[in-house]
């Protein structure tokens, strides 16, 4: 695949709105250079050919406001779907939120970077410690300056093969803000959610948060490190912040009406499969048993459900037999 995609740029429209901007072209998927486009998913979902995208197109830069940009690359498996990072341009230097799962990987976001802005990585947040949004952490510039959780940085730091987190790492527990330029940065943890120390980066002035693994966007609930009912109260948190746009760590970017309505999509999703889980615990179901008679209704069609299904019974199983650290 081509490692230089082109910049994309897309226009905070949904399918339910009229007319589009004047110069807007009315398509789907990506077009070459920086031109403006309207987003208008013909089918919501995770996987890039049902979304009428070609798997070429990837990795894809996207700017989503003026110095605002997600780099979308696949995530290693069978099933394509992407892993999502977002970029902050100022006159300072630039802020990223995650990286990607190879040191390559990373690479292709740093080079991509590069060919937005001539400023320099200054801070790199960690929101997810998991290997696809760190294992490439060293290819980030010597000298930048690491955000993390306590909780993913003691993680990190007892891996015996990943990338470890320097010493002087900025812990946040609760909220870290700083400003670079013109641009002020909040560094957020809403509670543990797909892993114990989910951190999530908003963009205040712009009204735009990311929230890494926190949101799957038509990604099964993918349960292997994760906390059901904080996760739940997580989302609680960050649907009450009204953001304009919300990004998630894996899965497309949306924008506007689109981004707040797959959250709460998502939001449901995981809802709904704690409930299911529950249901099936209530009544004496064994765990095994309980993995082949899930019903997952809708959700059985969401990306990762075949493989992530089994993954989360087991999991509220263990929080409801008080099984969880």
């Amino acid at each position: 695949m081509s490692r230089h995609a082109p910049i994309t740029a897309i226009v905070a429209l949904s399918t339910a709105l009229g007319a589009p901007p004047p110069g807007a072209q009315v398509v789907t998927g990506r077009v070459e250079g920086a031109r403006v486009i309207q987003q208008n998913p013909v089918v919501r979902t995770a996987d890039p050919i049902k979304r009428g995208l070609q798997l070429t197109d990837f990795p894809r830069t996207l700017k989503l406001t003026d110095n605002v940009y997600t780099y979308e690359d696949f995530h290693s498996g069978d099933e394509k779907f992407t892993t999502t990072n977002m970029f902050v341009v100022t006159d300072e230097g630039v802020v990223v939120a995650d990286g990607q799962g190879s040191p390559a990987e990373t690479k292709g976001l740093v080079d991509a970077i590069a060919r937005v802005t001539a400023q320099p990585i200054r801070y790199v947040v960690i929101c997810s410690d998991h290997g696809d949004h760190t294992a490439g952490n060293a290819s980030f510039p010597a000298g930048v300056t690491y955000i993390i959780h306590p909780t993913s940085k003691a993680i990190l730091d007892a891996s015996r093969n990943g990338w470890k987190p320097p010493a002087n790492a900025i812990l946040v527990t609760d909220r870290y803000s700083f400003r670079l330029g013109a641009e002020s940065i909040d560094v957020f943890f809403l509670g543990r959610a797909h892993t114990g120390g989910d951190l999530s980066v908003a963009v205040p002035r712009q009204k735009i948060l990311f929230l890494s693994e926190t949101f799957l966007n038509r990604v099964f609930p993918a349960m292997r490190s994760a906390y059901p009912a904080e996760w739940l109260r997580a989302l609680d948190k960050a649907e009450a912040m009204k953001a304009n746009i919300y990004i998630a760590g894996h899965g497309f970017t949306e924008l506007g009406p689109v981004s707040r309505e797959e959250l709460t999509a998502y939001h449901k999703a995981l809802r709904a499969v704690i409930a299911e889980a529950t249901r099936l615990h209530n009544r004496g179901v064994s765990v095994d048993d309980a993995i082949t008679q899930a019903d997952w209704g809708e959700y059985a069609t969401w990306t990762l459900a075949s493989s992530q299904g089994p993954i989360a019974i087991r999991r509220v199983y263990d929080e409801m037999d008080g099984k969880l650290k």
